[in-house]
């Protein structure tokens, strides 16, 4: 059996989760309301405060939508109880972020600056060279950021760009120059 699939959700008291026939799963709580799809093989059973995810055989297929359909029904609770945030740190002489209204406006050594408008559910805030991507919907704040790091990938031999918060560059070595003469 899966072992992320077997563990049990908790659920808070201040949290709502409503499962209907054709398993499309609310989650509502305070920071707001999430919805999902999910296989109509995976069976949700709720005890109380507890959810706990079945599947019906152990086919490969089967044995993959479990741990997922836990995952993603986890990931749904925690959005709605506390939130997540992904990181970016700028690097570069001239690199900056800052905020305008809602809108992101970077400045990334293009002639022009660029100007990224968060999605519906996400907020920006920047702290220095560090931009928070925050939002309740782990998936949609993962992309967000990964956009936003795409716009100028950190390069490997000066580092400058946009990277995650933690994230190592592999750095090269510059021209060896020339030798001999």
């Amino acid at each position: 059996m899966s072992r992320i699939g077997r563990q049990p959700i908790t659920v808070p008291d201040n949290v709502q989760v409503s499962i209907d026939e054709a398993n499309l799963i609310q989650v509502k709580g305070p920071k707001g309301e999430l919805q999902r799809q999910f296989p109509r093989t995976m069976a949700f059973e709720r005890e109380d405060s507890v959810i706990a995810v079945a599947r019906p055989n152990d086919e490969g297929k089967q044995r993959a939508l479990h741990g997922l359909s836990r995952s993603l029904l986890y990931n749904m609770v925690t959005g709605v109880t506390t939130g997540f945030t992904r990181t970016l740190e700028v690097q570069g002489v001239g690199y900056r972020a800052q905020m305008q209204g809602s809108n992101l406006h970077l400045a990334l050594g293009f002639s022009h600056p660029v100007i990224v408008t968060p999605p519906p559910g996400i907020t920006f805030t920047v702290e220095g060279p560090r931009i928070h991507v925050e939002g309740i919907d782990k998936e949609r704040v993962g992309q967000v950021a990964a956009n936003i790091r795409k716009l100028r990938p950190p390069e490997p031999y000066k580092g400058k760009g946009i990277r995650f918060l933690g994230e190592r560059v592999r750095r090269k070595a510059g021209k060896a120059g020339k030798v001999g003469k």
